[in-house]
């Protein structure tokens, strides 16, 4: 039997965590932030990000194993998906496309290896972020927060941009290439929309990081190019000759605004 975990609730009262299928369910109604699927072999853990997450407003349902994280995913509907790679009953890269290919719901991969082919086979598998272990709650807290706050957007700034035959709209997260609906995850689509609101300037993968991220480009990190690769694919965007989103060879990307119109 996986283990109680409890959080006091807003009027002092004592919240016991169910547990039932395999999975766990931690909740803090007064906030209300969002719900949060926590897919996690290592209980401990588990339970010590569930309850930090839940003293900040979410509602966290926890998973110990990836056989188990699809089901719990159907039913709990959360708002973003934080996953472990190494599980036991079927990985997590697993895990991570099974939930790709029925939603488009963020995905934040743990792992606890720097290697960069680590965090590019869970960006190519559909995943939006990664957190590397050991976990660090307020940095885990920081990045479901600006999932939330992309998912969200300003009401006070523009909406929709329209480029010849594409066009992108901010409210309700859409994009259509000559009448064709596009889908894209949550990453995806803020890298368009950064590109986009900034057509013809070149922004450079330390911009682009810091915009999307707030982590400075050390050199290493490629998972700017993995977006763009996946965007340029989707977008029918020739991979050998671009011509939609450029590359400017040794200061970073371009949108063209002209280039939807052929």
């Amino acid at each position: 039997m996986l283990p109680a975990i409890t959080v006091r609730s807003s009027i002092g009262g004592i919240m016991p965590a169910t547990s039932r299928k395999g999975w766990q369910t931690v909740v803090m109604d007064s906030l209300g932030f969002g719900k949060v699927l926590l897919v996690e072999d290592d209980e401990k853990l588990a339970g010590l990000i569930a309850h930090f997450l839940s003293q900040h407003g979410f509602e966290v349902r926890q998973v110990h194993r990836g056989d188990l994280a699809l089901a719990a995913f159907l039913e709990f509907k959360p708002k973003v998906v934080v996953l472990d790679l190494m599980l036991p009953g079927q990985s997590g890269l697993h895990v991570c496309r099974e939930i790709r290919s029925v939603s488009d719901t963020p995905i934040v991969i743990l792992t606890a290896k720097e290697d960069d082919l680590d965090h590019i086979l869970g960006l190519e598998s559909g995943a939006d972020d990664y957190v590397i272990k050991p976990i660090k709650p307020p940095v885990l807290l920081a990045r479901l927060r600006a999932l939330q706050r992309r998912q969200t957007p300003d009401s006070g700034v523009c909406s929709a941009l329209e480029f010849g035959h594409l066009s992108i709209d901010r409210s309700c997260r859409e994009v259509r290439l000559a009448g064709e609906g596009i889908e894209l995850t949550t990453m995806e689509f803020e890298l368009l929309w950064l590109l986009a609101s900034a057509a013809g300037k070149t922004l450079s993968r330390d911009d682009i990081l810091n915009r999307m991220r707030g982590i400075a480009f050390d050199g290493l990190n490629r998972s700017v190019d993995v977006y763009i690769s996946k965007l340029r694919g989707k977008l029918k965007d020739n991979p050998r000759e671009p011509m939609c989103i450029k590359t400017v060879w040794g200061k970073g990307y371009l949108f063209n605004p002209f280039a939807w119109e052929l």
